[in-house]
């Protein structure tokens, strides 16, 4: 019997299932930062889950099908955060499919932006058009430029997905909105970052030179810690100008892990795959920092 064309659950594995949580928590912070919804909006904000999540997942295909055919995908060292999901390695003629995955999922989340488009206006064209480039260019451009990739990943689940949910659902983008955006862009820098840090040298044999390369990881250390306080600074800031409410510090404990993860990476720097409870630790910042905040800011 003949090998099938690919193998199903290794194109499901390419979609990184758990990484995709994160993904509805900044979209419901979005929407729990609008102070009136739209006619409809609980339909809009499903589509919107929907879209984020093609967004996320064509993403992580069109990334695990490139990091395969560059190599890097045989060289790092796996760990449950970092390194790759191992599916096409050990699947290699499943390849294509991926990659039909990834452009299928970004196609999809096309459509839903039309629709939004003649909801909300033109300017969620804009929010498309930089989504769009984000995913289709972060591999094999964004990756080779050490700025870029710092803040690529804020960028998209922060500065876009939040924000733009608000302006969906609210038709502006209002003073919450602006200060949810930000701290999830700063925490998100910090998760990817961190998650480059065991994976420092396969990336540099295959040609990237993100701000591990560039800057080493004692710099790359350093700016976590910058993004990290600036996350909680822009927090405190938004509580004291009246953008949220007081309980909205609790979303400062979630952070408490971070710095932990911080003090790892400045000891261990890309050892820190050794202490894989590090990495963890900067996953859950990043996924209970934001639940924390929607919640205190759906309450109120």
């Amino acid at each position: 019997m003949s090998n099938p064309a690919f193998h199903i659950p290794a194109v499901f594995q390419t979609m990184r299932p758990p990484f995709l949580v994160l993904t509805p928590i900044v979209v419901l912070l979005g929407a729990s930062s609008s102070a009136t919804h739209t006619d409809g909006w609980v339909f809009d904000l499903s589509l919107i889950v929907i879209a984020a999540l093609l967004a996320h997942i064509s993403v992580n295909m069109l990334n695990e099908y490139q990091d395969y055919h560059s190599g890097i995908d045989l060289n790092t060292q796996r760990t449950p955060f970092s390194g790759g999901s191992g599916a096409l390695p050990e699947h290699p003629q499943s390849a294509t499919a991926v990659l039909w995955g990834g452009v299928a999922s970004l196609s999809l989340m096309g459509l839903i932006g039309l629709y939004f488009i003649q909801q909300a206006g033109w300017l969620v064209l804009a929010y498309g058009v930089i989504g769009s480039l984000i995913i289709v260019l972060y591999t094999r451009v964004i990756n080779r430029s050490p700025v870029l990739c710092l803040i690529a990943p804020g960028a998209g689940f922060g500065l876009l997905m939040v924000s733009g949910t608000q302006l969906v659902l609210q038709q502006q983008i209002t003073e919450p909105g602006i200060y949810s955006a930000l701290i999830v862009f700063f925490l998100v820098n910090n998760l990817l970052l961190l998650n480059q840090f065991p994976d420092i040298e396969a990336d540099k044999n295959a040609g990237r030179f993100h701000a591990l390369i560039a800057w080493g990881p004692k710099k790359a250390a350093q700016w976590y810690g910058m993004f990290l306080m600036a996350a909680a600074i822009t927090l405190i800031i938004a509580i004291i100008q009246g953008a949220f409410p007081l309980w909205s510090a609790v979303a400062l404990v979630p952070m408490i892990p971070g710095v932990l993860a911080w003090r790892g990476a400045c000891s261990l720097g890309e050892n820190i795959a050794q202490e894989p409870k590090l990495l963890a630790m900067n996953v859950v910042m990043n996924l209970a920092t934001p639940a924390f905040l929607a919640g205190t800011l759906a309450l109120q």
